[in-house]
């Protein structure tokens, strides 16, 4: 499938919509134009775009060397007239959604995507048309190579697309269906600066955590989009024999400590296990333990700071 993902390890933006109520447009969210609001829809918060709306992610730094950006998304050829989501990560001026030749662009529809940089044109069918379901759309790059996926598909690959840098994420969604029936709707937003490979890390300081292990929510369910990190590290424990590993599972605050402590005891467990499985690693070279919500590596009282603290933590035995 081409999905070589894996997320930035240093969170600087994450909003899942938990502090807005229904009705308002994100407080953290620095808004422009156009209609959205949030809203409730299959037991979460979405910003639901009823009016092709333009918005920024401002940072709390210009967005580094390598960095990943990741969001959800729901739309139709109905909602949006076959316009896709844009992105511009260079601190373009007002209309840039409408000058892809001279502003840096990374794009999404329901059945394709990629990246826009001048006369560049690195984009591609992402295996199907996926309307009026959830899509994560991924974007992943390290200096001027950028690389674009859709659900699991490589959809862009482009060496020389450079995006630019700021301190913002620009956002124009789409939604024009004037009826208000039909609309566009954007999930949580994660915006990382990238780090060091797995086993790098893991040598300089013997321990590493990852960010790009994830679950179904209250669950130690591996969800797919965790399968290029756990490649990483199944491919690390195979290229080094001499490697034993303790799985660490870590929490945020949320909840009651005991089930977070339960929760992460399974997570790493169930961690372990899939290595195990899917890459014949012998079990006895794995260890797993779960930590809870005991080891904070952020603030609990922030969006990131809790991202942050949600990890699997590799610790070299």
């Amino acid at each position: 499938m081409n999905f070589d993902f894996v997320p930035g390890d240093r969170v600087l933006f994450y909003d899942d919509f938990t502090a807005d109520d229904v009705g308002d447009f994100p407080r953290r969210f620095e808004f422009q134009e156009g209609n959205a609001e949030i809203a409730d829809w299959e037991g979460g918060k979405w910003l639901r775009v009823s009016k092709s709306a333009k918005f920024a992610v401002v940072l709390p730094e210009t967005l580094p060397e390598r960095f990943t950006v990741e969001f959800d998304y729901v739309m139709s050829d109905k909602s949006t007239s076959g316009w896709p989501i844009m992105l511009n990560m260079s601190g373009a001026g007002s209309n840039w959604e409408n000058q892809g030749g001279h502003n840096p662009q990374v794009r999404f529809d329901t059945d394709e995507g990629g990246a826009y940089v001048g006369k560049i044109e690195a984009a591609g069918p992402a295996g199907g048309n996926f309307q009026n379901q959830v899509n994560h759309a991924r974007v992943m790059t390290d200096g001027k190579y950028t690389k674009v996926y859709i659900n699991g598909v490589r959809v862009g690959n482009a060496p020389n697309a450079d995006l630019g840098r700021s301190n913002k994420v620009q956002f124009w969604i789409p939604a024009t269906d004037r009826s208000g029936a039909q609309v566009t709707l954007m999930g949580p937003v994660r915006i990382a600066a990238g780090g060091k490979k797995l086993y790098d890390a893991l040598s300089e300081k013997g321990r590493v955590a990852t960010q790009g292990i994830y679950f179904d929510s209250g669950s130690d369910g591996i969800r797919q989009e965790s399968a290029p990190t756990l490649k990483e590290i199944g491919t690390m424990l195979k290229e080094h024999p001499e490697l034993k590993l303790t799985i660490e599972g870590h929490t945020d605050n949320v909840g009651k400590p005991e089930s977070n402590q339960t929760l992460s005891e399974k997570r790493a467990a169930a961690v372990r296990q899939y290595l195990v499985d899917t890459y014949q690693i012998e079990g006895a070279r794995l260890a797993s333990k779960g930590m809870g919500q005991t080891k904070p590596v952020g603030a609990n009282d922030t969006a990131e700071g809790r991202q942050q603290n949600r990890r699997v933590e590799l610790v070299k035995n």
